[in-house]
């Protein structure tokens, strides 16, 4: 068996800070030199706390422009240009009573949502595990896909009468 104390790190290396990126904030400029994480990088000198500030999430969104009766707003790198390389974008979901938020995923990402209490309308706040997580909504892609996907197919999957997909397949 080897002595324990050649397991043990010098102590110089447990003292010694790890120099390490803290933060690369995005920038529209295609002038930029670095490009990293699918994102222009801004020079450092030149950041800014407004890189790492988004002001509305405290404002409800307006759930009655939507069929579902709901609204997000999306917190992604593209709103928050600090979060580039972080790895995380959040959102607001804002629901009217009856409101949902469809059967869907997110590619790119992990969701961990948390629904607040409310007496007429709710609202709920989602971390995402990406700076880009990316949205597929379930119904779009099955009935609204482009090209479509044969009726025939549709019927026989879910078990539907082909006039129910005709109809479905027009809603998107």
């Amino acid at each position: 068996m080897w002595p324990f104390w050649l397991w043990q790190p010098p102590l110089f290396q447990l003292m010694t800070p790890v120099l390490c990126k803290t933060f690369v904030v995005a920038i529209n400029n295609t002038d930029s030199a670095v490009f990293v994480n699918g994102k222009f990088c801004k020079d450092p000198a030149t950041v800014t706390a407004n890189d790492f500030f988004f002001p509305g999430l405290n404002i409800p969104g307006n759930t009655a422009a939507s069929k579902l009766g709901s609204s997000v707003n999306l917190v992604n790198v593209d709103k928050l240009p600090g979060l580039n390389t972080l790895g995380i974008s959040l959102a607001r979901l804002d629901f009217a009573p009856y409101g949902l938020n469809p059967p869907h995923i997110h590619p790119r990402g992990t969701e961990l949502l948390v629904v607040m209490e409310g007496r007429t309308n709710a609202v709920a706040f989602a971390g995402l595990s990406s700076q880009n997580p990316g949205l597929i909504t379930i119904a779009n892609a099955v009935f609204g896909s482009n090209p479509p996907i044969n009726p025939d197919v549709l019927t026989k999957a879910f078990q539907l009468d082909k006039n129910v997909v005709d109809y479905l397949q027009k809603q998107f």
